[in-house]
């Protein structure tokens, strides 16, 4: 590695991503993918197609009537943009006071303890990005004008978070989703009640269909899908593909290196981390399921701990939750009741809607329930499901429960502030054990 700006020839640790050794601009590089084009910035937009889904919507029946407004897509990205600066900023501060040398380039194993840099300042065929109509969900953070018509490619939490915003903010927006139930990671009946809450939003909903090809016009874009009925052509301004992210394994040297790979091309580690090759550590998403920052922001702090000899944990894969932040929201954490079943485990499952709790009607917010999966002989949580009002929120009492080796009876007896959304898990717990008070 040549010296330059301050770049040495040594380090005790190198990190390869996350705005480390970043491949990404010095502009928007420091902390990797999540803070600069993935979660931070669509965070941002959601909460601005909240608030402009309230005003259109929901402001009168609060006692506010609103008159004369306007929607600006625009400043909402802007807004989104300053966000992830700021953050950026932040991390830059807390480099510097920590000693952290930034790398801008692309890096590449070079066997035992080398590291190549060389420094600098996937899509479907046929469906490749121009960056203007056909985008992936990074050019999508920076369309400033909503298409009159938005077809997203994928119903996973990038996609349906999307339409969420194109939506509140005047798009007509069509999801089409190959697999039979939007959100295919998520319990069925949790993605029932987000597909229910988009229909009546107008959102056109295509599941169980494929994308066959797509023409490009002069002014329009043909999208042609297959689903029961046969082929259709929808007609559109932007195409959004959201089918997900892969792994950024290429030409990082990790065959010459020893580092393997598993059949699906996760790079292969252990509890805390540890690759095949001596000294080589692997976290977040080219270390497998579940693509989250949180897992990966997690991993990052076991594997450091490990590497400096400090006592640490292995990490629980099973426990880390999962959200998604369109409207209503989603969170899980653990097995669905298909999956538990597919286990072998007899189940016990207990559902409370929010449509029963006075916080969330008081919100406004009566679109979601809670769904816990039990083990049927001792209570063991294998899983709980929730969809609705900041569900994102409520989920950490389960992550806690879970590391806890909590059951439902343990849930059940504990005293939850009255009135909460948190009741709404109180009182799965009770129907659990088939005794609930309010539904």
């Amino acid at each position: 590695m040549a010296k330059k700006d301050g770049i040495k020839d040594s380090y005790d640790l190198v990190v390869i991503g996350a705005g480390c050794v970043e491949s990404e601009s010095r502009e928007g590089g420091l902390g990797g993918v999540c803070l600069n084009w993935g979660c931070i910035p669509t965070k941002a937009l959601l909460e601005s197609a909240n608030l402009a889904r309230q005003i259109k919507d929901g402001a009168a029946d609060f006692g506010i009537k609103v008159k004369g407004y306007d929607l600006d897509i625009g400043a909402a990205v802007t807004r989104s943009r300053q966000i992830s600066e700021r953050l950026t900023k932040g991390v830059k501060f807390l480099f510097d006071k920590n000693g952290v040398m930034p790398i801008f380039g692309r890096a590449k194993l070079a066997g035992g303890n080398k590291l190549d840099v060389e420094l600098k300042g996937g899509s479907i065929p046929g469906f490749e990005f121009d960056g203007e109509r056909v985008v992936s969900s990074r050019e999508a953070l920076e369309i400033k004008r909503p298409p009159g018509h938005i077809v997203i490619v994928g119903a996973g939490s990038i996609g349906m978070e999307f339409a969420d915003v194109f939506n509140a903010f005047g798009a007509n927006v069509t999801i089409v989703e190959i697999l039979p139930q939007l959100l295919p990671l998520e319990d069925a009946e949790i993605a029932g009640v987000v597909e229910r809450s988009f229909k009546k939003r107008g959102i056109k909903v295509k599941r169980k269909t494929g994308v066959k090809s797509l023409e490009k016009l002069d002014t329009k874009l043909q999208v042609t899908v297959e689903g029961a009925s046969g082929e259709q052509v929808i007609e559109c301004d932007t195409l959004l593909m959201a089918t997900g992210r892969t792994p950024n394994v290429e030409d990082l040297g990790l065959e010459a290196a020893g580092v393997k790979l598993d059949d699906q091309g996760w790079i292969t580690v252990d509890e805390f981390g540890r690759t095949s090759a001596d000294g080589i550590y692997a976290i977040g998403d080219v270390a497998g399921m579940p693509m989250l920052a949180h897992k990966a922001t997690h991993e990052g702090i076991v594997a450091v701990e490990q590497i400096a000899g400090h006592p640490t944990h292995p990490l629980a894969r099973e426990d880390v939750p999962s959200c998604t932040y369109c409207h209503p929201e989603v969170a899980s954490i653990g097995r669905t009741e298909v999956q538990a079943k597919e286990d072998g485990y007899q189940v016990q499952v207990g559902k409370f809607p929010f449509s029963a709790n006075a916080r969330a009607l008081a919100a406004g917010a009566p679109d979601g329930m809670v769904k816990i999966v039990a083990e049927a002989k001792y209570g063991e949580v294998l899983g709980v499901h929730m969809v609705g009002h900041n569900v994102t929120e409520l989920i950490a009492e389960i992550g806690l429960g879970r590391a806890l080796e909590t059951t439902v009876h343990e849930i059940a007896a504990t005293v939850h502030a009255h009135p909460t959304l948190s009741e709404t898990i109180m009182e799965a717990a009770l129907a659990t054990l088939g005794r609930p008070i309010h539904i």
